[in-house]
């Protein structure tokens, strides 16, 4: 049965914290007090303000325990309900209007105990409000339930006094038998919640990590609830143990419960209309509304949930959107976009840039006998409409997956391919670059978007949004080493030759390629190991991808060249060998919460925190300043490393930098075209064109081509990159 509990009236307000978890000498308000920083000196009422405050049907257990400010209007206070101590701020004759509704200034028709409250509030029709530290200017309409408990957390995954450690919350990200459970805190970044999900065998950094989270707070009972000014919350039903920043908007929700939503005066975070969101932080400039269901969560600054989304143990990065479909188990990171309401995303790590369509189903169990599975993809994952495929699977940057039912688990490790489950031939066929084919328009404009619309305050991770970075390069000279060894076994075996070491292989399918040689014109090419399944995988283009991943290598290298150069005031060619270092490595590089950061230095950064030199989450968010200040130059080093390992010179003269400027240029010229024509398309496909009576109808509704800004600005850029090469070139000849 329910436990109802009876008590006297008296106490209702009093005696928050349980007497065996105060601390010796302090009152219950001590931490009210500590809390509250509105600097408003409170006193007793006056007989007079009792005798109006009565007349106007109001209540309290004991009026010595309603404190107000100076500037108190007890005319502004009516048919309320007081218990414990109630301290309140200035109440003018004023009214406060947001979106239209208009309110006046004071406390009505509402039950109010141990609240402080800042200057000119609204509280009208607040059916139970407790334990609540107000701001100014805030206005709380038509709510059911407010209030705290003593062992409020706000979303964070710590324990209170005398709490077991099997109540603690914790958020079971990218697998589902919570193998990789982390603990949420407020302000966690993308980068935190991927270090800590990795790294599963290292236990003394684990428990490092724990200890980080646990020392960011206290163990105290008794800290109140608080909403920062200028915060509108109305038409909710029950709010309990949150904190809500400044300038928040809640409007309708059914039910929120331990949550932090960060707010602020620059980015405001709204959460509309029957949301239920349970044990969850919400980073400030959130938008989440229309039904949206949250547990155990984190969205991090700037994202959005929306139409019905469904969000379970999962980190959200910053900048994403997630429309109707549902989400569990995954850590996505910045940038991540998806929407429809037959998508289906489950115990998945997307690290950024991201985009479901409708239909996907992404992490099916079935294969498997219990829910331990996991998918990876790298930047820029795009799965088609209609899509389903299996745990573990696992994809290099920009991967897209054509339509179509997987039957086995992937692991594709060549970067921009289109990937085809072709059903007709009862085979996988993968064609390596095909964004640089047929959609440079989408790529492109995608880098562009995505820092556009990159609204953080924080910017302590430097997040690369560009397709060409040290992650997608490495993963470029992995695709060559693929191409060239499959085209070498299709070679060889194409001769009868039989039983060849892989190098060899590599060799004579490198000879090939490298020679265009006219033997790899009809030549059927598979790869090993793509696909759990054994039917064949094939790999459709590969000598023209192959010829266009070594064009962008020098293309990244000249691109990284030309950007030092400009930052340098840089001349001639001539300087700008001295832009190069004389000792270059292509190392490795790791994808942390969407900034790429060099191996080497994230395992020392490990190796820092387990020997106690890093001592606390604070100090790892200094360490990705750290490298998001060197970032460029180490960015820059990998490019030109990038080109030593690719043309085998590890010195450049003047004549070679000007001979790859000028294909840099070349190739410069290439994408630019490709941008257009690629989006051309879409004005002169005829199935395109038929919904339209006229070519001047498809302008009004799809916009002309020659007024798309992103193509202007692309075709401005080259027109300008060109003038500087070739002033570079000019002077040295000079």
């Amino acid at each position: 049965m329910n436990s109802i509990i009876k008590k006297p009236i008296s106490e209702i307000g009093y005696n928050f914290i349980p007497a065996k978890y105060l601390p010796k000498g302090k009152d219950e308000f001590y931490l009210r007090n500590k809390q509250n920083r509105s600097g408003i000196n409170y006193r007793k009422l006056t007989a007079l303000e009792i005798e109006v405050l009565v007349r106007n049907r109001n209540t309290s257990d004991d009026w010595n325990h309603l404190l107000v400010s100076d500037a108190f209007n007890p005319e502004l206070v009516k048919n309320c309900k007081f218990f414990g101590l109630v301290r309140i701020g200035k109440l003018e004759p004023i009214f406060l209007e947001f979106h239209s509704v208009m309110l006046q200034v004071g406390l009505y028709n509402s039950t109010i105990i141990s609240c402080d409250f800042g200057n000119n509030v609204v509280i009208d029709n607040v059916h139970y409000l407790s334990h609540y530290i107000i701001g100014n200017e805030v206005i709380i309409t038509n709510v059911h339930e407010m209030g705290t408990t003593d062992y409020a957390k706000f979303g964070n995954g710590i324990l209170k006094e005398g709490e077991e450690e099997k109540i603690r919350i914790w958020m079971e990200v990218c697998n589902e038998n919570a193998g990789r459970k982390i603990i949420p805190f407020n302000g966690m970044l993308p980068g935190d919640a991927w270090l800590w999900s990795r790294n599963r065998d290292n236990e003394l950094l684990q428990q490092k990590f724990k200890e980080f989270t646990e020392i960011k707070f206290d163990k105290l009972r008794g800290y109140y609830g608080k909403v920062g000014d200028r915060s509108v919350i109305k038409s909710c039903s029950i709010i309990k143990d949150v904190w809500i920043g400044t300038d928040a908007y809640l409007k309708g929700a059914n039910k929120l419960k331990n949550l932090t939503i960060n707010s602020s005066e620059q980015a405001s975070s709204q959460v509309g209309e029957g949301c239920e969101l349970v044990n969850g932080i919400i980073g400030e400039g959130c938008r989440i509304f229309y039904g949206v269901k949250a547990v155990r969560f984190y969205t991090a600054s700037h994202s959005q949930l929306k139409y019905g989304a469904r969000l379970i143990n999962s980190y959200l990065g910053n900048n994403a959107t997630i429309s109707c479909c549902e989400v569990l188990n995954s850590l996505i990171f910045p940038a991540h976009e998806q929407h429809h309401n037959n998508s289906f995303l489950c115990a998945a790590t997307l690290l950024g840039q991201s985009n479901i369509a409708a239909g996907a189903t992404l992490g099916s169990n079935h294969n498997s006998r219990s829910a331990d599975g996991e998918m990876i993809a790298g930047r820029g994952f795009w799965p088609g409409l209609c899509v389903s495929i299996k745990h573990n699977s696992k994809f290099a940057s920009y991967s897209l997956l054509a339509k179509g039912d997987y039957p086995y688990e992937l692991n594709i490790p060549i970067p921009f391919s289109l990937i085809i489950n072709d059903s007709s031939k009862d085979q996988l066929s993968i064609m390596p670059g095909y964004w640089f084919m047929y959609n440079m328009y989408a790529l492109a404009r995608n880098s562009w978007k995505y820092i556009d619309r990159d609204k953080r305050i924080d910017k302590t991770q430097f997040i690369e949004y560009d397709f060409l970075a040290p992650d997608s390069v490495n993963e470029i000279f992995d695709a060559l080493h693929y191409l060239e060894l499959f085209t070498g076994k299709a070679l060889l075996k194409k001769q009868g030759v039989k039983k060849v070491a892989d190098n060899d292989c590599a060799k004579a399918g490198r000879i090939a390629l490298e020679k265009n040689d006219p033997a790899l014109t009809d030549l059927e090419i598979f790869a090993d190991g793509f696909e759990q399944g054994k039917r064949k995988v094939q790999l459709l283009k590969v000598n023209r991808s192959y010829q266009l991943f070594k064009e962008l290598i020098v293309y990244y290298a000249m691109e990284q060249l030309l950007n030092a150069a400009k930052s340098s005031k840089i001349k001639s060619v001539t300087e700008l060998t001295k832009l190069i270092p004389s000792k270059k490595k292509r190392n490795n590089w790791i994808n942390v919460g969407g900034q790429l950061i060099e191996e080497s230095e994230v395992q020392n950064l490990k190796q820092r925190i387990v020997e106690g030199k890093v001592k606390n989450w604070d100090a790892v968010h200094n360490f990705y300043k750290a490298q998001s200040l060197s970032y460029g130059s180490k960015k820059s080093g990998h490019a030109f490393a990038s080109l030593s390992e690719l043309t085998g010179t590890n010195k450049f003269s003047g004549e070679q930098l000007k001979s790859f400027l000028q294909q840099y240029l070349s190739t410069k010229e290439w994408v630019v075209r490709g941008i257009y024509e690629s989006r051309a398309k879409d004005y002169s496909n005829t199935f395109r064109k038929m919904v339209y009576e006229t070519e001047k109808e498809m302008e009004e509704v799809t916009g002309k081509l020659k007024d798309n800004s992103f193509i202007k600005q692309q075709k401005d850029e080259l027109i300008t990159t060109k003038s500087y090469i070739q002033k570079l070139i000019k002077t040295s000849n000079s």
